[in-house]
């Protein structure tokens, strides 16, 4: 499955288009991660935690996108967006969204 942001892939033709697929996975927040987190606003850095939860977050939310794509028909997926909301207290929404299109 190809994927761009952009509104075409080079070197090929959009021969079909099915539409908008998305996909979107919501996560909590571990307490581990959160002590861990608190530690390091004290010294400072990356948190490598929240850094390989987000990272995961956006692999499940790209999957779910894909194979919704690849139940339509197509075999790429055009104007990709990332979009992150806070859903509650201590979860965030991570969600994916383009164009299905079939390629040649």
């Amino acid at each position: 499955m190809i994927l761009t942001n952009i509104e075409t892939v080079p070197g090929k033709s959009i021969v079909e288009c099915y539409g908008v697929v998305s996909g979107s996975t919501v996560r909590a927040k571990h307490a581990g991660r959160d002590i861990m987190a608190g530690l390091k606003n004290l010294v400072g850095g990356e948190l490598v935690g929240y850094t390989e939860l987000l990272s995961e977050s956006r692999d499940e939310a790209i999957e779910r996108t894909q194979q919704q794509a690849r139940s339509m028909g197509a075999n790429a997926i055009v104007n990709v967006r990332f979009s992150t909301s806070s859903v509650a207290a201590g979860a965030s929404e991570i969600y994916v969204y383009g164009t299905a299109v079939t390629v040649e």
